[in-house]
């Protein structure tokens, strides 16, 4: 039974959040409407929250625009056309549906696609809410083994996928990730289950730097203050010529993963990779930084950047967490009801070190 109204948590304006019932509305024959389970809460939903914007995306007042979108949850209703799928199964949600039929569509680069339409980004409703609905072939079934908290993380787990997809690892790279928060975990875990032979984790925070060496990397390093008087150039010297000594990488690392969007880290990631190696931006910083391309172009450096999730992705996800090669609930520190939903939201945007992914139950 489909309630005809349900709650909702809405960001109204910048900085200000609302709980409000939201009416519910006929779904399409191909949809499916989803009984929301469990949401975690993602650095972009905080982003939203307080800058009202990411790149060319922009929250604007008046679209009270519901925010989430790492879901999980059970089927309550199928549109006529569905296949596959029916009332009651339990689903990961992959929350951005592209059009289909444009050029990258077609090609399998529907992250570019540019009608897409994802959860919680402008002008789109996420799935902090009651109910989500959704093209079905965007729901993956899960096993009874795993349980809704864990299907609601494939959603990071998919962009760690996508991130080690476009550094097109090999078991025989020495990897190096910076940055250990959510993300950067995640890619390392992912790194360590393709069977690469060396993982090693960056930070500036020794309690992140601790839960990596607990969780996946083989080595950790914590990234040095610059001095007073070191430039830029020489400060990426020095720390790279560091972690090359200290976990003997050689000529450099195979594999520069960047999660943590600091521009020192990017500086260091160029000087320390070996030449030719694959350089994997991911990161969302400053709009602009200072790039060592003289560095780059002499190393002949593959550099591409990441961005949500491509053809074959979510699927592979959803194996990773559901056979135990990448553990997702490890992650979670923090757990809170429907109704704490700002709470939650408040201790995200504080960024203690010692949070690591916080998660929402749904409305009951």
């Amino acid at each position: 039974m489909v309630d005809q109204t349900y709650k909702a948590f809405v960001l109204k304006d910048v900085k200000q959040l609302a709980f409000e019932e939201r009416k519910t509305q006929p779904i399409k024959d191909t949809d499916v409407r989803v009984h929301v389970a469990q949401t975690g809460i993602c650095g972009s939903d905080v982003h939203y929250w307080q800058k009202g914007r990411i790149g060319k995306f922009v929250f604007e007042k008046g679209m009270d625009m519901i925010l989430g979108h790492e879901s999980s949850g059970v089927i309550v209703e199928v549109g006529d056309a569905v296949k596959g799928l029916k009332v009651g199964d339990r689903v990961a949600i992959e929350p951005g549906v592209p059009c289909r039929f444009c050029a990258l569509c077609r090609d399998g680069l529907y992250n570019h696609c540019d009608n897409m339409k994802f959860a919680a980004t402008p002008p789109d409703d996420g799935t902090l809410a009651k109910y989500y609905t959704v093209a079905y072939d965007y729901v993956y079934k899960i096993p009874d083994s795993m349980d809704m908290e864990e299907a609601a993380l494939v959603e990071p787990v998919s962009v760690a996928v996508q991130i080690c997809k476009r550094a097109r690892l090999q078991a025989i790279d020495k990897v190096v990730v910076f940055g250990c928060g959510p993300i950067g975990l995640l890619t390392q875990a992912v790194a360590k289950a393709y069977g690469c032979r060396k993982v090693i984790g960056c930070d500036i925070s020794d309690g992140r730097l601790e839960f990596a060496s607990n969780y996946a990397a083989d080595n950790v390093y914590k990234m040095p203050f610059k001095d007073a008087d070191e430039s830029d150039e020489t400060y990426a010297k020095r720390v790279s010529a560091d972690i090359k000594s200290k976990f003997d990488l050689g000529s450099g690392a195979d594999v520069i993963l960047e999660a943590s969007g600091a521009e020192p880290c990017i500086q260091v990631g160029v000087f320390l990779a070996k030449p030719e190696a694959r350089f994997v931006q991911a990161g969302m910083g400053r709009e602009f930084v200072s790039f060592p391309v003289t560095e780059a172009l002499v190393k002949q450096l593959n550099w591409t950047g990441s961005i949500r999730y491509s053809a074959g992705v979510y699927p592979i996800a959803v194996d990773l967490v559901a056979s135990g090669k990448v553990k997702v609930k490890p992650l979670i520190t923090n757990r809170f009801t429907f109704e704490q939903a700002e709470e939650a939201f408040e201790l995200v945007k504080a960024g203690r070190t010692d949070v690591i992914k916080v998660i929402i139950q749904g409305v009951q």
